[in-house]
């Protein structure tokens, strides 16, 4: 038979096969709400986005002072966060800023030490490096350097961060451990949309510098019932999302959703109670509450997007050892991205999904 005819005959078997569509599941995570509002009153469905472009429109009605700038803001910003706010509050309080995340920062260190509230943007968290210099230079010491003449109280940077399912190297990094090092500053990573409008609230009320990461992949995936009304979440204070007694699982942000379904899995395969903690607050946080939790489980797993090396994990480890040693029956494990750049096409291998929290929940029964 000719090769045409090969050529032929398979293609005809080809076409005459049904059609199977692939699908791609584009989350390692399974988005769980808030089992209540955080406060009484009418609610109103919102994604998350929509939940922290509410609260600096709350914020900029009560405060005439208060801009908001960054990159394409005045559109609405590429995660339409500030959509609507310059349309109602006009171009001298909501504008867009040069391509420079130096400058965003330098300007709103100078905004808020006048007195006015600065609500600056950068546009993803990958790109603050070029503003590092003037957030843990100059805004973190602005009050301890000028011994209390003069502050950088009510400043605040908002940062898109983490996964989100194609950003590669430049769009998914969680960079919260650096910043975790910088006394003067207040750094939190909200979990929902009833979290993110109560953390942003509070730290644009806050009188240090406070920076909110803001992980993207939770900007629509995220929906909850959210309080029409102003209200703030406590910076500095954890959640414990579940009680159980056999072991802790603490993470912030998107990863907190992951420890949720593992601490299902961990339930059904193993019959383990898990205590899920999220952390909310990076700097400062909740040693209380974290402690607390280690002591009565005695085992204990940290999971969080950002490389093993000093992630923020490795700092809640070291205070566990030195605080529960006595009470622990088994060694601290720690689930988290590994010790390289941020891949595109193996993101899946790379996050700390629900298959590896189990793997490391099964190691510390086994201990």
């Amino acid at each position: 038979m000719s090769l045409l005819k090969l050529t032929g005959s398979a293609l005809a078997k080809k076409t005459a096969a049904p059609l199977v569509t692939a699908t791609r599941a584009s989350s390692h995570f399974v988005y769980t709400p808030d089992a209540k509002a955080p406060i009484e009153g009418p609610t109103k469905k919102m994604n998350m986005f929509q939940a922290i472009n509410n609260a600096m429109d709350i914020a900029m009605e009560r405060d005439n002072s208060a801009l908001v700038f960054g990159e394409d803001v005045a559109f609405g910003g590429v995660f339409r966060c500030s959509m609507g706010l310059q349309q109602k509050y006009g171009k001298e309080r909501v504008f867009n800023t040069p391509l420079c995340e130096q400058g965003i920062a330098g300007f709103a260190i100078g905004v808020a030490n006048t007195g006015a509230t600065a609500i600056a943007e950068m546009q993803f968290a990958d790109y603050i490096f070029p503003a590092f210099d003037q957030i843990v230079n100059e805004a973190a010491k602005y009050r301890y350097r000028s011994g209390n003449l003069f502050d950088c109280g009510s400043l605040t940077f908002r940062a898109p961060s983490g996964a989100v399912g194609h950003g590669a190297c430049y769009h998914s990094q969680s960079p919260e451990a650096y910043f975790a090092h910088t006394p003067g500053l207040k750094v939190v990573v909200p979990r929902g949309p009833n979290k993110a409008k109560g953390l942003l609230l509070a730290c644009i009320k806050e009188k240090d510098p406070c920076i909110v990461f803001e992980p993207k992949t939770l900007y629509r995936a995220a929906v909850e019932e959210v309080p029409e009304a102003a209200f703030e979440s406590p910076l500095g204070k954890a959640d414990v999302l579940r009680v159980g007694n056999d072991m802790t699982l603490i993470g912030w942000g998107t990863q907190i959703h992951v420890l949720k379904e593992v601490a299902d899995m961990a339930k059904k395969e193993y019959g383990v109670n898990c205590e899920v903690i999220d952390l909310v607050s990076i700097l400062p946080w909740d040693k209380e509450t974290v402690c607390n939790s280690a002591k009565k489980t005695g085992r204990v797993l940290i999971a969080h997007e950002a490389p093993l090396t000093c992630g923020f994990g490795a700092e809640l480890a070291a205070t566990i050892q030195e605080e529960c040693f006595l009470h622990l029956e088994a060694p601290i494990a720690r689930v988290t991205g590994w010790d390289t750049p941020f891949p595109h096409v193996f993101e899946p291998f790379y996050i700390p999904d629900k298959f590896r929290c189990l793997a490391g929940i099964k190691k510390l029964i086994d201990y």
